[in-house]
């Protein structure tokens, strides 16, 4: 949630990690600002950038246009469905609101899908069938889902003075999603249905966008320092596995990120690897 800035002098690298061999690859590195990467099954990896879409061959890693028709001003939240078939995109209205369109990934066909909006999309189910994102309703952030099939709206979370980043578990009984309540930022999981709502990290570093892993053993999520208002670019971050079976954090790299780094799901679909966005001045 974000719009691109201009203008910057910074250098972008597109990095994978293995966390099976714990090593690091830097895919590309260009000047231009590149944010959010998602990992398609094909391995291709989708950015955005100054509000258009481009995709990336893991096997010829350059920047390649990808046209999403109309939707010019899309800003950071954007997914592959399940099936790799769809395309899911959070476009800024004249008025700077975001919503979310769905679009065949083969044409620039695209369908509205919020009616209610500011909508950031952030995850969908493993049967493609229902979505979840952050959302503004009467003045309060909260979590919501929408399924495809009944096009109807859930808001899950209230109490929250801030809400972001949802994405669900593999097996999809769970959407994870960083929550702010008395001035921390945390981790937190809930049921589709809006159950069993639980917190899962605690202090003092400020904790956003949980991923879960493909095999439902691990969550990658990024801190922010102490303090911390929002999550801003251009700041010492880190990237974190949070073991589910045994619930211990592991620092995976101090880098120089933030912003667009990790906003949306970045996990490679068949294993072991995610991508992320890392700054170099």
């Amino acid at each position: 949630m974000d719009p691109q800035i201009k203008g910057n002098v910074m250098k972008y690298k597109l990095v994978i990690f293995d966390t099976r061999l714990s090593c690091f690859e830097t895919l590309l590195t260009t000047d231009r600002l590149i944010e959010a990467p998602n990992w398609h099954s094909n391995d291709t990896i989708f950015v955005n950038s100054d509000g258009l879409l481009f995709e990336i061959d893991l096997n010829n890693p350059v920047l390649l246009f990808h046209n999403t028709g109309e939707l010019t001003t899309l800003n950071n939240d954007h997914g592959i469905s399940p099936d790799g078939t769809t395309l899911f995109l959070s476009n800024n209205d004249e008025n700077g609101n975001s919503v979310i369109f769905q679009k065949d990934i083969n044409t620039t066909n695209c369908i509205q899908i919020t009616n209610t909006n500011p909508s950031w999309w952030h995850g969908v189910s493993p049967d493609g069938q229902t979505i979840t994102y952050t959302a503004l309703r009467e003045r309060n952030f909260c979590i919501c889902t929408f399924d495809l099939s009944t096009r109807t709206e859930n808001v899950l979370t209230n109490g929250f003075n801030h809400t972001d980043g949802p994405d669900f578990s593999a097996d999809g009984r769970w959407i994870w999603f960083n929550g702010e309540r008395g001035g921390e930022m945390n981790l937190w999981r809930i049921h589709p249905d809006g159950t069993k709502l639980s917190q899962m990290t605690s202090g003092p570093t400020m904790d956003w966008f949980p991923h879960p892993s493909p095999s439902d053993d691990a969550v990658l999520f990024m801190s922010y320092a102490p303090g911390t208002k929002g999550h801003p670019r251009q700041k010492h971050v880190e990237l974190k596995l949070l073991n589910l079976r045994n619930r211990k954090i592991t620092v995976i790299k101090k880098f120089f990120g933030g912003q667009g780094s990790i906003n949306v799901p970045c996990w490679d679909p068949k294993g072991h690897r995610f991508a992320y966005v890392e700054l170099q001045s």
